[in-house]
């Protein structure tokens, strides 16, 4: 089976396909965007995940917004080790 960047086996066997025309993906642009996106959806990826935030169980936008926000520090803490360890 193919292996995909992320590691995991594709289900057809086949490599992933973009569907976004050439004339899009050519720029140097798109490559940073990608690139940045990544970033960021792990970044939801971990507040779902680790921080219990899959399915949220508060009412009230402002309620939300806490939790959010208190999630969203968590994960700054759990990355300031490595962010502090970065050579500048």
């Amino acid at each position: 089976p193919h292996i995909a960047i992320d590691g995991h086996p594709s289900k057809t066997g086949k490599a992933r396909k973009t569907s976004v025309d050439r004339r899009v993906t050519r720029h140097v642009g798109y490559d940073i965007s990608q690139r940045c996106r990544k970033r960021i959806e792990e970044v939801f990826g971990w507040i779902k995940a680790s921080a219990g935030l899959a399915k949220i169980k508060l009412r009230g936008r402002a309620r939300v917004d806490a939790t959010f926000t208190l999630a969203l520090a968590a994960y700054n803490l759990v990355r300031l080790p490595k962010l502090l360890a970065a050579p500048a």
